[in-house]
């Protein structure tokens, strides 16, 4: 009985822990979060097979003023054609649920890409949000860098003015940028967490 009891802890104390890790959010220096999705073109992607390259997550909703500024005024993807060229993989992600604001379906995506002359890597498609969920993305937008094994090195906004003015871009402070600059040239990131701000991720009740 003693030894039946003893087991039935032992098995309670092991669904404790996998619960903890199935709920646990993502945190700085520690490995990012794994995924899989399938983007705009009906492509797989994982986390795991771009091992070996920074990788930037950046979650986007067309309809957000937010990430209007930071498109209207060509800063994102400014960055994306800068650090694209220089071989970060840089992945945006539409976790808006369908019916709900910034929703795409692949056709859509792509459209947006054109139209507003983006370079992401690769649109990926959350409409579950479950890519969403396990990062804890909470605003559009909202970004992180993982560097080449893996580990998340920056989580927070996009810079340092949360606003939706065109006029602060160019007064703000990167926080991306300065992330992958620092940890590119071996430098620990000065600003590892930052507040994301924007509007909150649309994802499905």
């Amino acid at each position: 009985m003693r030894f039946l009891s003893s087991t039935l802890v032992l098995i309670a104390a092991g669904l404790l822990v996998a619960n903890a890790a199935v709920g646990a959010k993502p945190t700085v220096g520690q490995p990012a979060p794994e995924f899989s999705g399938t983007d705009s073109n009906g492509i797989e992607h994982s986390l795991a097979q771009y091992r070996g390259k920074f990788v930037v997550l950046e979650w986007t909703n067309d309809g957000c003023p937010y990430v209007g500024k930071h498109y209207g005024t060509g800063n994102m993807q400014a960055l994306q054609k800068k650090y694209g060229d220089q071989g970060v993989v840089w992945l945006s992600i539409i976790s808006s649920a369908p019916g709900r604001q910034g929703y795409a379906d692949g056709a859509r995506a792509n459209k947006l890409t054109q139209d507003r002359e983006a370079a992401p890597s690769a649109v990926l498609l959350d409409p579950d949000g479950i890519i969403g969920q396990l990062y804890g993305a909470k605003t559009t937008p909202h970004m992180f860098v993982i560097d080449s094994e893996g580990t998340l090195l920056y989580m927070g906004g996009i810079d340092s003015i949360p606003t939706a003015n065109w006029d602060d871009v160019p007064k703000a402070e990167n926080y991306v940028s300065a992330a992958l600059d620092e940890a590119r040239a071996g430098i620990p990131v000065s600003k590892a967490v930052t507040r994301p701000y924007g509007c909150s991720v649309k994802y499905g009740s």
